[in-house]
């Protein structure tokens, strides 16, 4: 597909110093480079500053901040040569913090460490994506997705025993039985489904009201992500898909999958939904979603920009998929 690597999170050609991951020595002198930078987070959130033009923050790795860490910093790689690190600073506990305002489905809550200036706060990374450089959201998308894998993992999945960060964080091992293990990554199908001129769209229970996307699902073990896009759709929808193609990929730290976008044309039109796994699904034709992505239709909203249902209905309507 045509720019594919465009959308949010794509890639930016971030150098990511795989070399350096397996030698202490190598690691310890970049941590050490008056250069170096940390990307810094909080539960998942990175630090942004909200000056215009609004952005990620690098703090040097010696900022009094950073000792409020608990684990070591994890090499995210280089910027024009420059070593970055992921810092994380869970531990630090905001005054007044409101729990229930964190972990919805769009935490519009920021937090801020006295440590630092006003501007600067911890903002929940769906909110702010679409504000970041392709290699800020690179690095946003790396930190937060490796901080939720080891937070899931301290323990040996062979012996249960304690695990220890190694590998420059990119890896976990088990002192007990030597078992290594590495980060996960979950492979998630969404696919564009076509039926003539409509595309199949669906919402979750849950979701805010209006939002609508493209179908998902996660890829089974065993399975294509041909099969997985033909499964999916025909579970939540009841539509039967034929001949199915790739379009292209986004990393989703949301938290660590890899969602695989896909067209399948659809050979029948009737929808059956699963209530369990969607609330509604729905055939638009591309002249009513080009009312929802103006933002003027009475029942949906746009797709929320920054993700890859966006990017995939955008060039449908623009006739750019191929």
């Amino acid at each position: 597909m045509k720019n594919a690597e465009h959308v949010t999170f794509g890639g930016s050609g971030l150098d990511r110093a795989g070399e350096l991951r397996g030698n202490p020595q190598a690691l310890a002198k970049a941590a050490a480079d008056p250069a170096a930078r940390a990307i810094v987070f909080w539960r998942g959130k990175p630090l942004m500053s909200l000056a215009r033009p609004a952005g990620l923050v690098r703090l040097a790795l010696d900022h009094a901040v950073l000792a409020e860490a608990k684990e070591p910093p994890v090499l995210l790689g280089r910027e024009e040569g420059v070593p970055v690190f992921a810092v994380d600073i869970s531990g630090w506990t905001p005054e007044a913090l409101d729990e229930s305002t964190l972990g919805g489905f769009l935490d519009p809550s920021e937090q801020h460490h006295p440590g630092l200036p006003e501007e600067m706060v911890f903002a929940e990374l769906r909110r702010v994506m679409t504000w970041l450089s392709p290699r800020e959201a690179e690095l946003a998308a790396s930190g937060k997705a490796i901080f939720a894998w080891h937070e899931g993992h301290p323990f040996c999945a062979r012996c249960g025993a304690p695990t220890e960060p190694t590998q420059g964080g990119w890896q976990r091992g088990c002192p007990a039985c030597g078992a290594a293990h590495f980060p996960r990554t979950d492979p998630v199908v969404i696919m564009l489904v076509t039926h003539g001129n409509s595309i199949l769209v669906g919402r979750s229970p849950g979701w805010p009201q209006g939002m609508y996307s493209l179908l998902a699902g996660f890829v089974e073990p065993g399975e294509t992500l041909e099969a997985a896009v033909r499964r999916e759709v025909f579970e939540e929808a009841g539509v039967v898909v034929g001949e199915v193609g790739y379009l292209g990929s986004q990393p989703w730290p949301f938290p660590a999958s890899l969602m695989f976008g896909c067209w399948g044309h659809a050979t029948s039109t009737d929808i059956t939904i699963d209530p369990v796994e969607i609330e509604d699904a729905r055939w638009i034709t591309r002249e009513e979603m080009m009312t929802i992505s103006q933002g003027t239709h009475p029942e949906i909203l746009p797709a929320r920009k920054g993700a890859i249902a966006h990017f995939l209905i955008e060039r449908w309507l623009q006739d750019t998929l191929a």
